[in-house]
């Protein structure tokens, strides 16, 4: 069952917010673990990082170093709660690696998602059978990765497009992403009417870019997923998928840099019909 708010934006916001609190005091993150008796500044540097889940209680005891009154006490300990969650959906399965638990996170809370993928097919429109070789070969550079683990934990995240109140979900594919690129025909038809089919939810939205077009002149060479939030307080973020690592984005330069990219990439995209029309002709072809 999917989260109602996402983790690991309400880790990155209550850092954000105690970290303002603690400047509004003048304190240092010395002087606060002095007064908690924290053995190290590391713990409270990773809280305001938003790099860990935070315990409540420590929370409670920051909270009460600032002095910080009620109501903006008692909206604090809700975004807490929501960021020291531990168990989700994925949790049961016991198997997610860490950078699918990242991106489970952010889509389980997200109001709005936009992926843009220039070779290859996204993460949450994937068939078991496509997701299967693409991680496969992903062993190729880490022997130890569990193919059917993140095969199942990867199914697993596509429930967030049907849920009651799902996000509304934007695919920007490049004409690279819609070359089969060595994958077995039957593999790519299943894909290709997949993708047809997941385009009849009203909640999704994909969108083909003509090889050689770009918008305004731009072409992301990574992929990158845009995501906001029911709640506007908690940061828009911008996920740059590289080859072994990812980069979350939070600062409003950053994002509002990507999100004009998007504006333009829709553009210069052919209309939804159209790219629905050239996938469902590649699929029966």
């Amino acid at each position: 069952m999917p989260l109602p708010t996402s983790p690991v934006i309400r880790r990155a916001r209550l850092g954000a917010e105690l970290r303002q609190l603690r400047r509004r005091e003048a304190l240092t993150l010395e002087q606060v673990c002095d007064r908690l008796g924290w053995a190290s500044t590391s713990k409270l540097s990773r809280i305001e990082l938003g790099q860990s889940r935070p315990d409540l209680a420590d929370v409670l005891d920051l909270l009460d170093v600032y002095q910080v009154p009620a109501p903006q006490r008692d909206a604090l300990i809700v975004i807490a709660r929501d960021a020291a969650t531990s168990r989700g959906w994925w949790k049961a399965l016991g198997e997610m690696s860490e950078r699918q638990r990242t991106y489970a996170e952010l889509e389980a809370g997200a109001a709005s998602i936009v992926d843009y993928q220039p070779a290859v097919v996204p993460g949450l429109l994937q068939t078991p059978a496509y997701a299967r070789l693409r991680i496969a070969a992903g062993r190729l550079l880490d022997g130890d990765v569990d193919v059917e683990a993140d095969v199942r934990a990867r199914i697993a995240r596509h429930e967030v497009l049907r849920r009651p109140e799902p996000p509304r979900y934007t695919a920007l594919l490049a004409e690279a992403a819609c070359d089969p690129a060595g994958v077995p025909p039957e593999v790519w038809r299943e894909q290709l009417r997949h993708l047809v089919d997941l385009a009849e939810l009203p909640n999704v939205t994909i969108r083909l870019l003509p090889r050689g077009v770009a918008g305004q002149g731009v072409q992301p060479l990574t992929p990158y997923s845009c995501y906001s939030f029911p709640d506007p307080a908690d940061p828009r973020t911008v996920m740059l998928e590289a080859l072994t690592t990812d980069v979350r984005l939070v600062t409003p330069p950053d994002v509002n840099r990507y999100e004009r990219i998007t504006g333009w990439l829709l553009g210069a995209a052919l209309p939804v019909e159209e790219s629905v029309a050239e996938l469902a002709r590649r699929a029966a072809g």
